[in-house]
């Protein structure tokens, strides 16, 4: 595949990770079984996804053991059964991606990063973020996944 369409590719799967309501990022739990939940990422540029936490569960725990990841995505579904065909189908659009992650410790970062969701999520009340942060920054943990390969995606359109 040429370089261009690899780009393409991988914006088009981009813009997937940011029209889907949550990102399913998946990791390993220390026993080394599978561990998936979706989550409210927000993106950075190419490579940088974001999100929050409390300051200890098993989010951690697995990315304190391993820290690579999979985010997984999907922004259209559409069951279908067409009947021309007599033919059952979905339409979908999704994307995948692999990462690494690790802990937000700058608070300037945490900030940037936290900003990024609410203007993702909720801009409408963003004349309140200020005073959000400077009740809550310390006690938020954010992680930042960043991504190791190009996102891929596949669409039935």
């Amino acid at each position: 595949m040429r370089k261009a369409s690899r780009q393409k590719d991988a914006d088009w799967a981009l813009e997937v990770f940011d029209r889907a309501p949550y990102v399913t990022v998946s990791m390993t739990r220390p026993d080394g079984t599978p561990y998936g939940l979706p989550l409210s990422l927000a993106r950075d540029g190419r490579l940088t996804f974001y999100f929050h936490c409390a300051g200890e569960g098993e989010k951690l725990d697995c990315l304190a053991v391993n820290p690579v990841v999979s985010l997984s995505a999907v922004s259209k579904c559409s069951p279908r059964y067409e009947e021309e065909k007599n033919n059952f189908t979905e339409y979908y659009h999704s994307a995948v991606a692999l990462g690494t992650a690790a802990i937000v410790t700058d608070d300037a970062e945490k900030i940037h990063a936290l900003s990024l969701i609410c203007r993702r999520f909720l801009p409408r009340y963003l004349d309140h973020f200020d005073e959000a942060i400077a009740r809550s920054l310390p006690r938020t943990t954010i992680v930042r996944i960043t991504l190791t390969e190009p996102a891929v995606g596949k669409s039935k359109p």
